[in-house]
């Protein structure tokens, strides 16, 4: 999982290079498009693959302040 996020992660920069590269030098709208494309892919795709393999096996009640952790803060003081 770790090396395909880093591949989609390199494609999605060589994307967004390309896109800023085309619409500065060659054609303006296509260039465009190939970044919007690429910034929806990066959010709809790539986000949530990496936010799965982030939290994969966390407890979320961990990270959150409940009335537990904060005694927990409080008493350590």
């Amino acid at each position: 999982m770790k090396v395909f996020l880093r591949i989609l992660f390199f494609l999605i920069t060589i994307s967004l290079s390309y896109g800023l590269y085309h619409k500065n030098f060659i054609d303006f709208t296509f260039g465009e498009r190939v970044i919007g494309f690429t910034v929806i892919f990066a959010t709809f795709i790539y986000l949530p693959i990496f936010l799965y393999h982030r939290w994969k096996g966390k407890k979320l009640k961990d990270y959150v302040l409940s009335e537990k952790n904060l005694k927990k803060i409080r008493d350590r003081k």
